[in-house]
């Protein structure tokens, strides 16, 4: 099969390897989507994403695909089925399991990290981590479930509550999707910070209040004349210590900040003690997505959550690498990889 195997920092080779051979418990998939994460970027560049990356290994744990052999204790799928994964599988039995914090479990699998992921043509899993798709689910969309699950996680923390205010930082993607759940959530008024023209536009057609360039006006006063008065929530989905920083100045007293984009693992940002103290923030963060694969799965099927309006562009395993490497590719939106394309 065609595969996209990460030998080391800037080091992705499209290459022929032998089907995986699978379980009595495993799911043999053919890959129709994977979705290129911030965390395959991070890999790429030799940084640590949320898990640990011995190469080589095949990337991508955002995927869907068509269910094409299972194990021999397998009941509850068969070939033909079009099913989606949840990347992250806890054993169920060291001492996070076993307190309802699976996902610090101690032995995790990560396929796409750990282990080879969906940037091939095909990928075995465990019978465990794998959903089926809706009626309405595209495998693009399927592709999407993993980090809305993510999403739904941290909007979770975020307690929102009806009739509050919120501010989205960065819109890409993920910003594009806590947007969404912000206003879903109940918020009355919803901010998107962002300086590309193009993804404001995307944001205001997915219901932004207000969107405003961080570069060229003046962020205080343009959600103080939109109407946000008292941001109670901020949600930074850049993960750059400058945008963390902003996240902070900018919430207002008693609000939640959730630093849900990923930094660099050696990154640090400047912190005033007082102005903590004093506007009472809390300052959240938010790790992969533990319990929430199905209703990322639901929600997507509903038709209440766009998850393709950030979609940039479908392309075959041979242009991974060059996604990768382009920060100002990846920029232009959301970039999906289908291992058949040719």
């Amino acid at each position: 099969m065609k595969s996209a195997v990460f030998y080391g920092k800037h080091d992705l080779r499209v290459e022929e390897r032998a089907l995986p051979v699978i379980g009595p418990k495993d799911v043999l998939i053919q890959v129709k989507a994977c979705g290129v994460c911030g965390t395959d970027v991070h890999i790429y560049e030799g940084d640590k994403g949320a898990a640990e990356v011995t190469p080589p290994t095949i990337l991508g744990h955002e995927f869907s695909g068509i269910v094409k052999e299972v194990g021999a204790e397998v009941t509850a799928y068969q070939a033909g089925d079009r099913v989606c994964v949840d990347p992250n599988c806890y054993c169920g039995a060291c001492e996070p399991c076993r307190n309802g914090v699976a996902h610090y479990c101690e032995h995790m699998i990560g396929y796409g990290t750990t282990m080879d992921g969906g940037f091939a043509e095909f990928c075995a899993v465990n019978e465990r981590q794998v959903y089926k798709l809706g009626e309405n689910t595209s495998f693009e969309q399927g592709a999407m479930t993993e980090p809305v699950a993510c999403c739904l996680h941290g909007i979770d923390m975020c307690g929102i509550r009806p009739g509050s205010q919120a501010v989205v930082i960065g819109g890409g993607m993920i910003g594009l999707l806590m947007l969404q759940l912000a206003k879903l959530e109940g918020a009355a008024r919803v901010a998107l910070l962002e300086p590309v023209a193009e993804k404001r536009e995307v944001a205001k057609k997915l219901g932004a209040d207000v969107c405003l360039d961080p570069l060229h006006d003046d962020v205080k006063e343009g959600l103080k004349k939109a109407g946000l008065t008292w941001v109670n929530t901020v949600i930074e989905c850049v993960g750059r210590p400058s945008t963390i920083e902003q996240a902070i100045e900018i919430a207002g007293n008693k609000a939640v900040v959730m630093m849900f984009g990923l930094t660099k693992p050696d990154e640090t940002i400047s912190v005033k003690p007082f102005q903590i103290f004093q506007k009472e923030l809390e300052l959240k963060a938010s790790y992969i997505n533990p319990y929430t694969q199905k209703r990322a799965l639901d929600l997507i099927d509903s038709g209440r959550l766009d998850v393709e309006s950030m979609i940039y562009g479908v392309y075959g395993l041979e242009k991974l690498q060059e996604i990768l490497g382009d920060p100002a590719a990846r920029a232009k939106g959301k970039y999906i990889i289908a291992p058949g394309m040719e």
